[in-house]
């Protein structure tokens, strides 16, 4: 099965991209206006983001989302037979942060994302770019024949995968490594409980604690990072150096900061952001702690 799922997506992804564009095209009306998938969410979240807003702005904000929704999958599929070349030119930045990094002698890098399309081009493109191997954090796929098929795609550029389920294991080959360590730092963690409550769009917020945990008990130097769409099928990332030392942080400061970052990446380009999945399902109480800043 696994031999026939991989054939069929890459036999697919040899079509040229206008006409797999017409594939998600109909795939968007199909999600906004038929199936309206997740749309009740979608609009809460946006309504929470930016109630300053008027509600056909946000609906506006709100089919860009699915436009680039249905793209990130075309694309996802069109990179199974992509070159090097084709990433590269998709997929562009300035990776010179890493390369300063090296050159000081540092070991170890943590890199946090979010869920901006297209992550999958992102994965793809960063080992091309850089001295250190990428370390990507991924969730297995339940279904394990799809998990396989997507586990080839994701690595094909070089990058290291390490399940999210069994990271502490799976990272222990590469502890020798000069590498830069891949997190979505933007998950909604399990337990509300067991977060980093932070004012995220005026709202308080949770975020998973592992990033910022991670990077303060080894000292790892982390870097922030987000990317933007400048037209259909091609992609801009940026960074920004979060903190060079954590250890030296206070309890929940790196946490806060990359919020701040994310927001204001969201803000610049707010329907290449994942709105569909519930990122305020949690209301904050007493018994959570406080809120960071």
């Amino acid at each position: 099965m696994y031999s026939f799922v991989y054939g069929l997506f890459y036999l697919l992804s040899l079509l040229p991209l206008r006409v797999l564009y017409l594939f998600a095209d109909i795939a968007y009306v199909l999600l906004y206006y038929i199936v309206g998938y997740r749309k009740e969410v979608v609009m809460y979240n946006l309504s929470i983001a930016f109630p300053q807003k008027t509600l056909q702005e946000r609906k506006q904000i709100a089919r860009k989302f699915y436009h680039n929704f249905a793209d990130s999958f075309i694309e996802t599929l069109k990179a199974f037979s992509a070159s090097p070349e084709f990433i590269r030119r998709h997929f562009t930045g300035d990776f010179a942060i890493f390369d300063h990094l090296y050159n000081k002698g540092v070991q170890k890098v943590q890199l946090h994302s979010g869920h901006n399309f297209n992550w999958e081009y992102c994965n793809l493109s960063i080992p091309l770019h850089m001295p250190y191997t990428l370390l990507t954090v991924y969730m297995p796929i339940t279904n394990k024949t799809l998990n396989a098929v997507f586990y080839k795609l994701r690595a094909k550029t070089g990058a290291k995968l390490l399940s999210a389920t069994n990271i502490r294991s799976e990272i222990l080959p590469h502890r020798n490594e000069r590498s830069v360590l891949a997190l979505v730092a933007d998950q909604n963690p399990g337990d509300p409980r067991n977060a980093f409550w932070v004012h995220f769009f005026d709202r308080p917020t949770p975020f998973v604690r592992a990033p910022e945990n991670g990077a303060r008990r080894g000292n790892t130097p982390v870097v922030f990072t987000h990317f933007q769409k400048e037209k259909r099928g091609y992609y801009k990332i940026y960074f920004e150096l979060g903190e060079e030392n954590p250890s030296t942080t206070k309890v929940g400061e790196l946490t806060k900061r990359y919020a701040d970052f994310l927001q204001r990446s969201i803000e610049q380009q707010p329907e290449n952001w994942l709105w569909s999945h519930r990122r305020w399902k949690w209301d904050w109480k007493e018994e959570y702690g406080k809120i960071v800043g």
